[in-house]
């Protein structure tokens, strides 16, 4: 197998408001390696299938993808914001945020990042990289910088 340099968790998160938050994101897998990457990815729901209300969220291993995680309290994310008629080229756009992620496109500014989350909304779906200290602004920027060169630009244009 192809050895990861960090290990992965993927959510699932159905919101129920008559659930607390935590009960509301469920572990689906972890993994540390390429081959358990692809047979995950391969036998999970698109993103553009899932309902309104329903997110993934991919983070490392150590990170739960919540504000109140002491990794996140002092971190940030870039943002995309797609409008209903681009929901085609979501897939596209998580599979490339995940490729960032786990083939480690930002270098030394790696270690800022948290993980990435795609949430699916009525009116427009969100695809974000978390970050943990925003006061690294030099990182963070490099951050943005690759998020968009790569993982986007490709897509979107």
């Amino acid at each position: 197998k192809h050895p990861l340099q960090n290990q992965w968790k993927l959510w699932y998160i159905k919101y129920d408001k008559n659930k607390s938050w935590e009960d509301n994101m469920k572990q689906i897998a972890s993994f540390d390696n390429v081959e358990d990457f692809w047979a995950l990815f391969n036998h999970v729901v698109k993103p553009s299938d899932l309902k309104a209300g329903c997110d993934y969220c991919l983070f490392k291993d150590n990170i739960s993808p919540m504000w109140e995680d002491e990794r996140n309290k002092k971190g940030g994310r870039w943002l995309l914001q797609l409008a209903k008629d681009r929901r085609k080229s979501l897939d596209s756009l998580w599979l490339e945020t995940l490729f960032c992620l786990i083939g480690e496109m930002f270098g030394d500014n790696g270690d800022d990042i948290c993980g990435a989350y795609i949430q699916i909304r009525g009116k427009a779906d969100k695809l974000a990289i978390w970050t943990t200290d925003a006061t690294h602004k030099d990182r963070i920027l490099g951050i943005g910088y690759t998020m968009i060169v790569f993982c986007f630009i490709r897509v979107l244009f």
